[in-house]
């Protein structure tokens, strides 16, 4: 059977080793058995640059080329590791995709992205979005020593944390009317995301056409996956164990 895997939200770190299993053994058991894989960003916690080499860096990049041998292996930055470069793509044998992509999913004409472009409503995350998007930052921000970009990463997230105290569900998941604008933009029925963390099958109606808008789970309590295959679009998930799959 034709299949294409899509993930997200993996936030892979060698502090969590349940999720790295989870994760090798999706890659070495299923994957393998698929036409592409599609990650949509935030495969790591975080990452400060390629030149952050380390053993647990290194096992996920030859994890996922020994799949690219096989089949092309996608990938869309996140927001938490939209420092990926050409040099762990290319050690990990990922294509690099812009942020929003428009792909064929068996006959469905789909837009992929991370998803956090469409949360217009925190209004500060979006300007920092836009900074760390432009061409500037990222180049300051790689220029300075390793240890001093560990240091603001773990910053970082301790503000961000804070920040998202203060934050509503509502302001902290994607705005309605961007989702709709985009779907329109891009003349799509299909639209894939992750960031939100909820994942779900939203069905609708969009200028007297049926659209689905597909969210992806994250891998912090069971890995989620899509599976797309040429009759249906299926949320799972894997638990974190030996046990078999479950739907």
């Amino acid at each position: 059977m034709a299949i294409t895997y899509f993930i997200s939200d993996l936030h892979l770190s060698a502090q969590r080793e349940d999720i790295t299993a989870c994760f090798l053994q999706f890659m070495q058991n299923e994957a393998t058995q698929a036409e592409a894989l599609y990650i949509l960003g935030d495969l790591f916690e975080v990452w400060i640059g390629d030149d952050d080499v380390s053993e647990f860096s290194e096992l996920i990049a030859s994890t996922i080329f020994a799949i690219s041998e096989k089949m092309p292996v996608y990938f869309i930055h996140g927001n938490r590791d939209f420092a990926i470069g050409k040099d762990f793509a290319k050690r990990s044998g990922m294509v690099l995709l812009p942020e929003q992509a428009v792909i064929d999913v068996y006959g469905r004409r789909t837009l992929i992205s991370h998803g956090d472009e469409l949360c217009t409503r925190d209004l500060e995350y979006m300007k920092f979005r836009k900074k760390a998007r432009g061409w500037w930052w990222p180049k300051l921000m790689l220029a300075l020593p390793l240890s001093w970009r560990k240091k603001l990463a773990d910053n970082g997230r301790k503000i961000s944390q804070n920040n998202h105290k203060a934050l509503t569900a509502e302001i902290m998941d994607v705005t309605p009317s961007e989702v709709l604008r985009v779907m329109r933009e891009f003349e799509v029925n299909t639209f894939i995301h992750g960031h939100t963390h909820r994942p779900k099958v939203h069905n609708f109606d969009l200028d007297g056409t049926p659209r689905q808008r597909i969210v992806l789970g994250d891998w912090y309590d069971q890995g989620s996956i899509l599976l797309a295959t040429p009759d249906d679009l299926s949320l799972q998930v894997r638990p974190f164990s030996n046990t078999p799959p479950r739907d």
